[in-house]
C-alpha cells in the first residue's frame, strides 16, 4: 500500500495492522495535511451489521482546514466514509 494513491490520498507509511484493518500514514492532498487511513478487511467493510451507517449530523458535513484532533469521522465528497 504504501506510495499509492487512494482518491486523494497519498500513502506514505504504516503506522499498524490488527484485526480490524491496517493503518496508514497517508497525506491529504486536497487539505495539505497529515491523516491517519484505516483500510477494512473485506468481511469487515461488507458486513452492514458491523457497520455504522447512521447519516452524519448536518455539522459534520462542513469541511474543516483546522486540525480537530477529537473529531474522528472523515468524509469524502459529501459522504461518511467508512
Amino acid at each position: 500500500m504504501i506510495d499509492r494513491t487512494l482518491k486523494h490520498y497519498r500513502i506514505t507509511g504504516a503506522l499498524g495492522a490488527g484485526g480490524m484493518g491496517e493503518v496508514y500514514l497517508a497525506e491529504d492532498t486536497t487539505l495539505d495535511r497529515k491523516v491517519a487511513l484505516k483500510i477494512l478487511p473485506t468481511d469487515v467493510a461488507s458486513n452492514r451489521n458491523r457497520m455504522d451507517l447512521r447519516e452524519p449530523a448536518p455539522e459534520d458535513a462542513i469541511p474543516s482546514r483546522r486540525p480537530q484532533p477529537s473529531r474522528t469521522r472523515a468524509f469524502q465528497d459529501g459522504q461518511l466514509v467508512m
